[in-house]
């Protein structure tokens, strides 16, 4: 006997950048490009991204990150290639070192593999919590006509086996071996499509007609759908008689997300009691999946607030933070290497914001690995604990001359938090609305690439007038 597998919440995630698709057209000569598609900035990535949408979901949800039995995670390309991608996300959102799950990777099916994975864990009794990321941050190829729709954002399920706002039902599969968009060895970008008529006539057509044809014999009351090219989602479903697919709405503020598009664009549409299909494709593999939505599932009216933000950005800028484009010179290289002892022995409380309280006096110590005794009273008896990820700024600095490759200007801000504990880190943006006073919140971003190796730390992000407290 199995489990049902319940959909307690959801969250997303969207990065601070949207790229008008006419500037990239444009920029190779090409007429037209219609919409945008979010881009990340040097300091955002996948990773950035899922623990976003990871604490968003679990927030909605009302759960400590401690709780999850297993995380599973699925993206075309983790920040690691090969080494701890999975480990650094599970500490950035809170999980214990003794949770499970996977990642899953190297397509954009991946989302959805992560999907089936959890679902199967929590069915069998293996996991009664798991928490779902599936994200990306599609790399096109400069000048491909997919460099147009090739967007980043991320989405988490939180699932468990008991009482839930949505039900896991149906979900139909169908492999071809066939090539639709890759990636080879030591290749950056993703390639575009070899021949776009071929694809849609022998591949993508048939394969959407026959899966969906199944899962709608049951009726979805919406549907997510992939459009590999802006057009192929809406004529998938005017084919299948499913109106405007949800996902659209997706597609546009945003692009096109690889592994997180089914899952994302199914999201929006689990506000409202009904039956949602979101179906998935790439890598040979197309999934379908039916989620029984008996009531609204916390987290889902905010998905599209959330994806409706980011900034306008020049095609320049997005190249840069894509490595396209270089600088030239010297670099500032990091104070010590990534695979350093100190980087190692300070990865749990840099990844997890910990911070050091005294037994004696209360007074949180961070970080703790340079302070064996109290600043307070002198004790060296301490416990562990995630410090808070909400405060004001007690004083800042912005310094408007950085080298390579930072980026001027730069805030470095002092930090007093919720429970007393006081840090300092660099501020998101340009620091134009940081003030003494502002209200800020720790998120997780990329600090560096150094060496072919990701480095994660915390950043505050000044909170707009007017906005709640964000996970």
């Amino acid at each position: 006997m199995t489990n049902p597998v319940k959909i307690i919440a959801v969250g997303a995630a969207a990065p601070a950048w949207r790229l008008p698709a006419s500037d990239v057209a444009a920029a190779w000569g090409r007429k037209g490009g219609r919409g945008q598609a979010a881009a990340c900035p040097p300091d955002e990535d996948v990773l950035t991204l899922a623990c976003d949408a990871a604490r968003r979901a679990l927030a909605a949800a009302g759960l400590d990150a401690d709780i999850v039995d297993g995380l599973w995670w699925g993206t075309t390309r983790p920040p690691f290639a090969e080494g701890p991608s999975h480990a650094v996300l599970a500490a950035a959102v809170g999980c214990s070192p003794k949770a499970g799950g996977a990642l899953t990777a190297g397509s954009a099916h991946s989302g959805i593999e992560a999907l089936v994975a959890a679902a199967d864990a929590v069915a069998a009794g293996s996991a009664q919590v798991a928490l779902v990321v599936a994200a990306d941050a599609v790399v096109p190829g400069p000048g491909t006509s997919f460099e147009e729709r090739s967007g980043a954002a991320a989405v988490a399920y939180v699932l468990a086996n008991d009482e839930g706002a949505a039900t896991l039902g149906a979900r139909v599969t169908r492999t071809h071996p066939y090539l639709d968009r890759y990636r080879g060895d030591r290749e950056l970008a993703t390639r575009d499509l070899y021949d776009g008529r071929l694809f849609r006539e022998e591949v993508f057509l048939p394969i959407m007609r026959d899966l969906g044809g199944q899962l709608g014999a049951l009726e979805p009351t919406a549907w997510s759908l992939p459009d590999p090219d802006g057009r192929l989602g809406s004529a998938v479903a005017k084919t299948l008689g499913a109106g405007t697919p949800a996902s659209a709405a997706v597609y546009a503020a945003v692009g096109d997300t690889g592994a997180a598009a089914a899952l994302l664009g199914a999201a929006p549409a689990l506000d409202a009691a009904g039956r949602v299909a979101a179906v998935a494709f790439g890598g040979g593999r197309a999934t379908g999946v039916l989620f029984e939505v008996d009531r609204p599932v916390p987290g889902a009216a905010t998905i599209a607030d959330v994806l409706a933000g980011g900034s306008p950005v020049t095609y320049p800028e997005v190249l840069r933070a894509r490595n396209v484009l270089v600088p030239t010179g010297e670099t500032v290289p990091m104070g010590v290497p990534p695979e350093s002892a100190q980087l190692v022995r300070g990865a749990d409380e840099i990844l997890g914001a910990l911070g050091a309280r005294c037994v004696d006096c209360g007074t949180i110590n961070t970080p703790p690995s340079i302070h064996p005794h109290c600043i307070s009273c002198g004790s060296t008896k301490f416990v562990l604990e995630p410090i808070a990820r909400h405060g004001v700024v007690h004083t800042y600095v912005v310094n408007h001359t950085m080298p390579a490759p930072f980026q001027a200007p730069l805030g470095l801000a002092v930090i007093d938090l919720d429970d007393g504990a006081r840090v300092m880190c660099q501020v998101i943006g340009d620091s134009h609305d940081l003030e003494i006073g502002s209200e800020v919140d720790l998120v997780l971003r990329r600090y560096a690439h150094e060496r072919g190796v990701p480095v994660y730390g915390y950043k505050a992000r000044v909170r707009p007038a007017g906005e709640g407290a964000t996970a």
